[in-house]
């Protein structure tokens, strides 16, 4: 139970990884706030955390309003005293080619991709300054460190996370906060299977070092890690979760 105490908030926590880390904190003690644009999908994850005998309230929480995250890390605050951790999970996707990608999807993108994640960390860490205490955990991505076709918008909202996340850990480190990142490469979920084509899987099995997708789990195993004591002195870190996707050179050569 390496969260035991720790009041820890979830964004995307209706679906997918956000789902996947609120229940895993949750299981390992933590009092979970789990928040979402999808209410009643948010709603559904605490009820089934409280369900398994955890502890969970749900909230909605469009994560590009500025003060509604303020908002949600003051009404936190108020009822449970304080915040310990953020998982800062919303996010989305988009595919486009570079010439073609529209100003208006571009914003998108980066709106809820890094200003969300951006506001909810900078309302978590005001709270967090003042006891000396906090573990922020963003998430990037393989397309924010490698680039891949279609992603101007997805892949250059990660690299910004990763830069984003760095900064933080500067300037906070000294406070007791930590601020990290997980980095995921494909992972199975609802959504990859509905948008990734077979050809795109089967390329990325091609390249992938451990030649699978990654699962929710493995995602919330990292971030658990990130979230707890034992990684105290890691920050600034960008923890890469992609069966060695990132660190793999050439998929195929000869030996003649």
């Amino acid at each position: 139970m390496r969260l035991v105490k720790r009041i820890a908030i979830v964004t995307g926590a209706a679906g997918g990884i956000g789902e996947a880390i609120a229940h895993m904190f949750a299981a390992n003690g933590a009092t979970i706030v789990a928040v979402d644009l999808n209410e009643a999908g948010v709603a559904a994850t605490a009820a089934a955390i409280v369900a398994k005998g955890g502890k969970a309230s749900s909230a909605r929480l469009d994560v590009t309003d500025h003060q509604a995250a303020q908002a949600l890390v003051a009404d936190t605050v108020a009822k449970y005293g304080r915040v310990d951790i953020l998982a800062n999970i919303a996010g989305v996707g988009h595919f486009g080619h570079f010439n073609d990608v529209t100003p208006e999807e571009f914003d998108r993108v980066m709106r809820i991709n890094l200003n969300g994640s951006f506001y909810c960390a900078q309302a978590a860490a005001r709270e967090m300054v003042k006891q000396k205490y906090g573990r922020i955990i963003n998430v990037a991505s393989i397309a924010g460190a490698r680039a891949g076709e279609h992603r101007p918008a997805y892949g250059t909202s990660k690299a910004a996370v990763i830069g984003m996340t760095q900064q933080g850990a500067r300037d906070l480190g000294a406070d007791g906060i930590t601020v990290n990142a997980i980095a995921p490469g494909p992972v199975d979920t609802p959504l990859t299977r509905e948008i990734h084509t077979d050809n795109t899987r089967a390329n990325y099995l091609k390249v992938i070092p451990a030649g699978r997708y990654g699962t929710v789990e493995e995602m919330a195993d990292a971030a658990l890690f990130l979230a707890g004591e034992a990684a105290g002195y890691v920050n600034g870190h960008i923890l890469f979760v992609d069966g060695g996707y990132v660190s793999a050179g050439v998929a195929e050569t000869s030996a003649a």
